[in-house]
């Protein structure tokens, strides 16, 4: 959530940045005109307060004169319904500012490109040089190690079952990406699946994206990525600032509709309704989180450093950017048999728009809000299908080294 003083105060920095991620401006204008109605009649109520205070104490000064006092009484009566009005127009309107609020993307730093689409994303670098392509390879879903009709036959579309060694290599890749990160200063966290509906407005995912979400009759929600509980375990809490940053990771599964992704991918395990995926967080003080990305960017990278897999790393233009996000890299990993690269990880610096959204803030000299960071440390399917595509052989596939440990021997054969 934007700050409400920085939207008033800044209105034409907020359009230009609104034009820049492709939004809306009557948004910014909408929020404008009821902010500033709210505001006046919260004057006008606390004008009332203030005056129905002072004919309160002025009560002594007529004891010994009746008709004075039940003039005065009449009056505060009539005082008290005129603030009842105006405490119910103030609610309502202060509901609706909070909705508009809600409904502000995060403002993009100002060295993030500015751009319409994925299309205007920047190439950082690129690590490797591409082994396999589409002429030597199969693709994922060609090979003998993915069930996607039984999975069907349970669960229906975009649903898959893997059996036996690519299980265990699954596994293998989630074990070894934690064992990474724990290594490099994250500690690992168990986590719910199912979180509470404020969770997910804290974060973002709500109200904007509801119709990706699943949810049940209890008014739970399946979680769409870890960051949503991992953000939330602070939620309305003040952290000791001498304790940040404070950094998280954890393996969960995660649940998506996919609502606007039909046409997409429909061919194998790219995407699914269900999928596995290593995630970060990090909660920081607010002078250190674009350090921190940095951190976090290189921290997702060293997972396919370690495999060995090609990949380039994109800076997302502003138009391309999530919701919750100032300024988000994507790690792209090369997909062999379509002869690209697919993202594995977007690493995303949120600054304090999270933060204020679940009231997360930290104790310095001062109480501030916090800056929240979370990045993919990785997607494991897209991973594992990245493994299986470029370590691919005649009769199989070679185990990447870092991940022989899991196995009896460095093969799986077709």
């Amino acid at each position: 959530m934007l700050d409400p003083d920085f939207i008033r105060n800044n209105p034409e920095v907020v359009a230009k940045k609104l034009d820049e991620r492709g939004y809306d401006k009557n948004l910014l204008y909408k929020f404008i005109n009821v902010d500033k109605e709210w505001r006046n009649i919260k004057q006008q109520a606390d004008n009332k307060r203030a005056e129905k205070n002072k004919l309160s104490t002025t009560f002594k000064e007529f004891k010994n004169d009746e008709e004075k006092i039940k003039t005065i009484k009449n009056r505060i009566k009539e005082i008290d319904e005129e603030i009842r009005k105006l405490e119910e127009k103030e609610k309502e309107l202060f509901e609706r500012r909070y909705f508009l609020l809600l409904n502000f993307p995060n403002m993009h730093l100002d060295d993030v490109p500015i751009g319409k689409d994925e299309n205007d994303n920047v190439e950082i670098k690129r690590y490797g040089k591409p082994k396999k392509t589409a002429d030597n390879v199969k693709a994922h879903y060609e090979l003998p190690y993915f069930d996607f009709e039984r999975a069907a036959k349970i669960s229906g579309h975009r649903f898959a079952i893997l059996y036996g060694e690519i299980a265990k290599l699954e596994r293998a890749l989630i074990n070894y990406m934690i064992n990474l990160h724990v290594m490099n200063g994250y500690k690992e966290v168990w986590l719910p699946h199912l979180v509470l509906e404020k969770c997910l407005y804290g974060t973002g995912q709500l109200p904007k994206f509801k119709d990706d979400l699943y949810s049940t009759n209890d008014n739970l929600w399946l979680i769409p990525t870890a960051e949503v509980p991992l953000v939330n375990i602070f939620r309305e809490e003040i952290i000791d600032g001498k304790k940040l940053p404070i950094r998280l990771c954890a393996y969960t599964p995660c649940y998506r509709r996919e609502a606007g992704a039909y046409g997409k991918d429909i061919k194998g395990f790219i995407r699914q309704h269900q999928f596995d995926k290593v995630e970060l967080v990090s909660i920081t003080k607010k002078e250190e989180s674009i350090k921190e990305h940095e951190k976090m960017l290189k921290d997702a990278e060293s997972v396919l450093q370690g495999l060995d897999l090609p990949y380039r790393v994109i800076k997302l233009c502003s138009g391309d950017l999530g919701f919750s996000s100032a300024c988000t890299y994507d790690i792209e990993v090369w997909f062999p048999s379509q002869n690209t690269y697919r993202e594995v990880s977007s690493v995303s610096n949120c600054l304090d728009f999270q933060a204020r959204r679940a009231n997360i803030r930290y104790r310095d000299k001062n109480v501030y809000y916090a800056h929240t960071l979370n990045g993919s440390g990785l997607a494991v399917g897209r991973t594992l299908i990245a493994v299986i595509e470029n370590y691919q052989e005649k009769d199989g596939i070679k185990i990447p080294q870092v991940l022989r440990s899991y196995f009896d021997g460095d093969f799986i054969y077709f």
